[in-house]
């Protein structure tokens, strides 16, 4: 691609690519002509991953250039993940407001287009709630969005032929896996501890489960990806 549609897609400015590329935080594209060079698909993640890491952790490009030296050594499919990490861990996150307010505003900071919001509340996946006539939204609700928007952009949406309807499957899921737990071990323990204890408890207690959720589907997914691999390269 030309570098035009490397700053339509990206949305940084040329100055700043070539800013990269002369810090040898980007490797250089190659040339196609005396003035015309050519972007592959890469570079798009790259500019994502610095961008991620500047505005994100405030990292200076000589730590990036470090960071993105270091992946070259780990495997493709990390290689892939990071600038997801880098948009979706971010520690500034803990300091910003837990709500936003108005379904404009939410629609701007996720870039998911209306159609989908309304059709991702019909089916559980954003619940926003009513205050003075206002939708709010929590920050647990922007993060899905935005993952729901970057998951278009990034080639699986309905499009391409994957299932929308799938989120609502796993919503499902994981609410009557919530309702199984409040019966088996939250309602037994209500007269066991004082309400600020039974609050806190329960606070870490879903902090925990959500990271094993996290990290037990992270792990079967690459298991398996691992084995289809393994079983084509076979065929």
């Amino acid at each position: 691609m030309k570098i035009s549609e490397l700053v339509s897609r990206t949305n940084v400015a040329r100055e700043t690519i070539h800013y990269y590329i002369r810090e040898g935080v980007l490797a250089k594209p190659r040339k196609k002509g005396k003035n015309t060079a050519d972007y592959d698909e890469g570079y798009i993640d790259q500019i994502r991953i610095i961008k991620g890491l500047q505005d994100n952790y405030y990292l200076p490009l000589s730590v990036i250039k470090k960071i993105l030296k270091s992946q070259k050594k780990k495997s493709v499919l990390d290689q892939s993940t990071l600038w997801i990490h880098s948009e979706y861990s971010r520690p500034i996150d803990q300091l910003l407001s837990e709500v936003v307010e108005g379904r404009e505003k939410f629609i701007e900071l996720t870039g998911l287009d209306g159609r989908w919001v309304d059709q991702m509340e019909s089916w559980g996946v954003l619940a926003s709630q009513v205050r003075n006539g206002v939708k709010i939204y929590s920050r647990d609700d922007v993060v899905i969005g935005k993952l729901i928007s970057d998951m278009g952009t990034s080639g699986f949406g309905s499009k391409e032929g994957y299932d929308p309807e799938e989120l609502r499957r796993f919503v499902d899921f994981f609410r009557s896996v919530a309702k199984d737990w409040m019966i088996r071990y939250i309602e037994p323990s209500l007269e066991m501890a004082t309400s600020e204890d039974f609050t806190a408890k329960g606070g870490q207690f879903t902090e925990m489960m959500s990271l094993f959720f996290y990290h037990a589907f992270r792990r079967i997914v690459r298991e398996e990806f691992a084995k289809f691999l393994k079983n084509i390269a076979k065929d």
